[in-house]
């Protein structure tokens, strides 16, 4: 897969074509309302298609990638650490904030590359949702954890209620057990809106994800150059890292290249609400910039192709 293949992708220049609004300061973000609902079908549709392929899959199939995620969620949030110390001068509850949400995954990144995958016919595991939901909670844990008494006691607990009760973590797990449960028959009446309609909802939320990360890009002088290099190279170690073990337990060529896409995501959906109770005095300008205004647009542009490249030369 090409960055031109990338590139040429609806949902990728939907998402360039928000930037550019929000760069010229053109008004076309949707509703919050509207925003909150095609998130939430987005989070839901997903969630079905995993389990419909969890329910085709054996234990055996499936047991070595999901611990090959928990391992990518607990290293992760601690490259992002290292690389943080080592290319900015933030602190330690600044850094771990970052780093909770580089532990954690964006969905719309994984979506994006899906989307790329079915529109060349290319296969994955028909069970990698369940991948992105295990990765989503315990590396934004592990961020926590790595700031050290600034999250304590009630923060931290009311952080971790609020992690595993969001609207991200239900819609997608809850996903994943009506399509698991679900029957084939039951699964193909409902396709026509979880399936077919897919694409269209994803470029219109890729369109609104692009004014806001347009807008985010106007922090970047700010943040510095050093958290600006960082928010390229975690993705880029992170992802390679992810892509590496993919391969290791045995995923296929479009799977390990998901897995690489999932840890080298960046979250800006659960991860943002659980440090904000966890750790309110973190600064949202770092972790928001990064993730959303830097990182995300990178994994679109170049580091899903990247990493789809690195799976086909480890494949």
């Amino acid at each position: 897969m090409t960055a031109i293949d990338t590139l040429a992708s609806p949902v990728v220049l939907a998402f360039l074509l928000g930037v550019i609004a929000a760069l010229v300061r053109s008004d076309i973000r949707l509703p919050d309302a509207v925003h909150t609902a095609l998130s939430s079908y987005l989070l839901i549709a997903i969630g079905l298609k995993g389990g419909s392929g969890l329910r085709a899959a054996s234990f055996a199939e499936v047991a070595l990638p999901v611990l090959a995620a928990v391992l990518l969620g607990i290293v992760t949030p601690l490259v992002a650490w290292g690389a943080l110390r080592t290319l900015t001068r933030l602190n330690r509850v600044d850094r771990a904030a970052v780093a909770a949400h580089y532990g954690s995954t964006s969905l719309v990144t994984f979506t994006a590359a899906v989307a790329l995958l079915e529109g060349r016919d290319q296969f994955y595991e028909p069970y990698a949702a369940t991948l992105l939901a295990v990765l989503e909670v315990p590396g934004i844990l592990v961020g926590l954890l790595l700031a050290g008494g600034a999250a304590v006691g009630a923060g931290r607990n009311e952080a971790l209620r609020e992690l595993l009760t969001s609207r991200s973590v239900l819609l997608l797990t809850g996903g994943l057990a009506i399509g698991a449960l679900s029957t084939p028959e039951s699964y193909e009446r409902v396709a026509p809106v979880f399936v077919v309609l897919f694409p269209g909802a994803l470029v219109l939320f890729l369109l609104d994800l692009g004014v806001l990360a347009g807008r985010r890009l106007r922090d970047v002088p700010a943040a510095g150059p050093g958290l600006v290099v960082a928010a390229i190279a975690i993705p880029l170690v992170n992802g390679t890292l992810g892509v590496l073990a993919g391969t290791a337990v045995g995923l296929s060529v479009g799977g390990a290249g998901l897995l690489g896409v999932l840890a080298g995501s960046a979250s800006y959906i659960a991860a943002p609400a659980a440090v904000r109770l966890a750790l309110p005095q973190a600064n949202p300008a770092y972790y928001l910039t990064t993730s959303l205004g830097i990182t995300f647009p990178f994994n679109l542009v170049a580091g899903i192709p990247l990493y789809f490249y690195l799976a086909e030369a480890l494949g």
